[in-house]
């Protein structure tokens, strides 16, 4: 609004320049939040995205590369179980062969190694002859291997404990997972309380500082007190520099164990204010999936070792041929008669002969038992050596185990404790704050006060996180995830 005044002069209304003032101050914060925004696109940052855990975990089972590369290996040994299965079908090869030459002929042995030879049939002349004709065979031939003595099946059991043993690795592969994702998420939200409470520790050295300031200009304080409260706000400025590298490092492995780009994840922090109620595993240490992979390896030795021990046995077969051939040779083609043959096309593939044979074969490498024994042997020492592996690390779970329920028994008491060392960290800061701006103090016990309180607030964050770490310790060991899952949900 505008106002002419006598002179000439246009007078503004005092609310149009609060409009004004308004205006331009909202437009400096949008384009503040515009630069912040730029910014942070520039530098690759993504908005931050609440994450629960068990949100988490599915995420990271569902993307993690691995993960889904042992679910294509499993579906590779379903394959080859079907495979496996197909062998009791008989073979069954149909073939048409139509050539055009010679049928020269002549006595004498021969024996063809590695080379290919002509199959001809005709009479033998005295000198050679260059007749040529078309000719034509067209053959139908069935094998069935009717009875292998369990060889064929000892083949599909051993594609079985194959599919056995990789599901039971895409299985541990993924309860391993889990409780890789759900340390990180506890490691990320402990790393992001370490960063509140380093902002909160920065917060009160600088309002020593700016006491120590005000009471040292007006000589209540010697000048050396100034100098300590600025070492300490750049101590807790370092500090505070440290927790938010090992916060984004943290962030960083929980992004790539979820396949996700490095976000700015909100977590749940309830965790940190509870505790959980449940501390026994459902599961035995033998139902582990860690445990039950490595009983998957030991099987398909085993497996192994059984179709080699088989296949050195017999077979018996049902076989038959249905054969038709033509010739442009006559029957009568012979030295006295050489013009009996003809070199058309038509003449040469049109079948004239027919014959076929059916019968039953037993057919037994009798070396085999001397080739195939040391692989017998070979399988067994596998089997034997993954039954060690089995068994160390059934050992190994159940001394974590018993790790676990002392973490968790050492978790609740510093549980109790923790909260008393927080309060009375937290009075005496406050008495040593009140005592030093009233000079009755020293600016060295007020700072040993602050180290105290810090510490009080790490010490009782890191106690609910050291409960659902060792619960977690304990899940990992004994294979009942849910133990843990169902509690911090």
């Amino acid at each position: 609004m505008q106002l002419m005044i006598p002179d000439g002069r246009i007078a503004v209304h005092p609310s149009f320049r609060i409009y004004k003032i308004a205006a331009l101050v909202l437009l400096a914060l949008a384009s503040t939040l515009s630069a912040k925004a730029q910014q942070s696109q520039a530098a690759g940052e993504h908005p931050a995205q609440y994450l629960a855990l068990p949100e988490a975990v599915e995420t990271g089972v569902q993307q993690y590369q691995s993960i889904q590369a042992k679910r294509s290996y499993l579906h590779a040994s379903e394959a080859l179980t079907r495979n496996a299965r197909n062998e009791y079908l008989p073979n069954v090869i149909a073939a048409v062969q139509q050539a055009y030459g010679t049928v020269n002929g002549q006595f004498g042995p021969l024996g063809a190694v590695g080379v290919l030879g002509v199959a001809s049939a005709g009479p033998s002349y005295s000198d050679q002859r260059w007749n040529a004709a078309f000719g034509a065979l067209y053959i139908v031939s069935a094998n069935w291997e009717v009875f292998t003595f369990g060889r064929v099946r000892s083949r599909i059991d051993l594609a079985k404990a194959q599919v056995h043993r990789d599901s039971a690795d895409l299985e541990q592969e993924e309860f391993v997972q889990r409780v890789r994702i759900s340390g990180a998420y506890l490691n990320l939200l402990v790393a992001q309380q370490f960063l509140r409470n380093g902002r909160s520790n920065l917060e009160r050295a600088e309002a020593v500082q700016r006491t120590v300031r005000a009471r040292t200009r007006t000589g209540l304080n010697p000048g050396v007190d100034s100098s300590l409260a600025n070492a300490e706000v750049s101590r807790a400025r370092l500090s505070l520099i440290e927790l938010r590298t090992n916060e984004q490092q943290v962030r960083n492995q929980l992004a790539q164990l979820l396949n996700v780009p490095p976000t700015e994840f909100v977590l749940d922090s309830t965790l940190l204010g509870k505790s959980p109620q449940q501390l026994d595993a459902g599961v035995a240490v033998a139902d582990n999936p860690q445990v039950k992979f490595y009983q998957a390896r030991i099987e398909q030795a085993t497996q192994a070792a059984r179709v080699a021990s088989r296949s050195v046995l017999p077979g018996i077969s049902l076989f038959g041929v249905y054969q038709a051939r033509g010739s442009g040779f006559d029957y009568n083609y012979t030295p006295e008669f050489p013009d009996r043959y003809s070199s058309r096309y038509s003449d040469g593939v049109d079948p004239s002969r027919y014959n076929y044979v059916a019968g039953i074969s037993f057919s037994w490498n009798l070396i085999s038992p001397i080739k195939v024994r040391q692989q017998a042997r070979a399988q067994q020492f596998v089997a034997e050596g993954y039954r060690h592996e089995y068994n160390q690390v059934r050992v190994q779970l159940e001394d974590q185990l018993i790790l676990a329920d002392q973490r968790l028994a050492n978790g609740l008491q510093s549980l109790q404790e923790a909260p008393q060392q927080y309060n009375a960290a937290s009075d005496a800061y406050t008495q040593k704050n009140v005592l030093y701006k009233n000079g009755l103090t020293t600016i060295v016990d007020l700072q040993q006060s602050m180290y105290a309180l810090n510490r009080a607030e790490i010490d009782q964050s890191v106690a609910y996180v050291n409960v659902w770490q060792a619960l977690l310790l304990k899940a990992a060991a004994s294979g009942d995830f849910t133990l843990f899952i169902n509690q911090a949900h």
